[in-house]
């Protein structure tokens, strides 16, 4: 299966996907990547921090962009090159955050998009935004 390819994509062309945050997303994630700060796994730590609870790691929603881009916009063959982010707000357990990816510019020679990304909570406060620069899949050999 191959994503859509830079013909088939426009500027304003966006999609999204959601998760909710559980506790076990953060054990997983923190024994994948071996980032134990205490802030996320250690709730008595965490009640003496600014956030008062523990929050999850920020690059486990920034992940949810790479979802997004991966499995939907453009889709499967997609090559990330660069994301640039930028934290705004806690996530924390039982959050149900939703990446969107909005397409901001299509360099057709280069086979470049430039994408808007933002992931939102579900009060629709902003957590996360950036921009990212993905390589689009190549059309299959026939």
């Amino acid at each position: 299966m191959v994503g859509k390819i830079i013909e088939q994509l426009n500027v304003g062309d966006a999609a999204e996907f959601g998760k909710t945050i559980s506790e076990s997303d953060i054990y997983l994630y923190a024994g994948i990547t071996g980032d134990f700060n205490p802030v996320h796994v250690n709730e008595v730590y965490a009640e003496g921090t600014y956030f008062k609870n523990r929050i999850a790691h920020g690059m486990l929603s920034a992940g949810l962009i790479s979802a997004v881009l991966a499995n939907q916009l453009p889709g499967p063959g997609t090559i990330y090159l660069k994301q640039e982010l930028e934290f705004l707000a806690p996530v924390r357990i039982g959050d149900t955050i939703t990446a969107r990816v909005e397409i901001l510019e299509l360099i057709l020679d280069k086979n470049r998009v430039r994408l808007k990304t933002v992931c939102s909570n579900q009060e629709g406060i902003r957590v996360l935004k950036g921009e990212a620069w993905v390589s689009a899949p190549k059309a299959p050999k026939r």
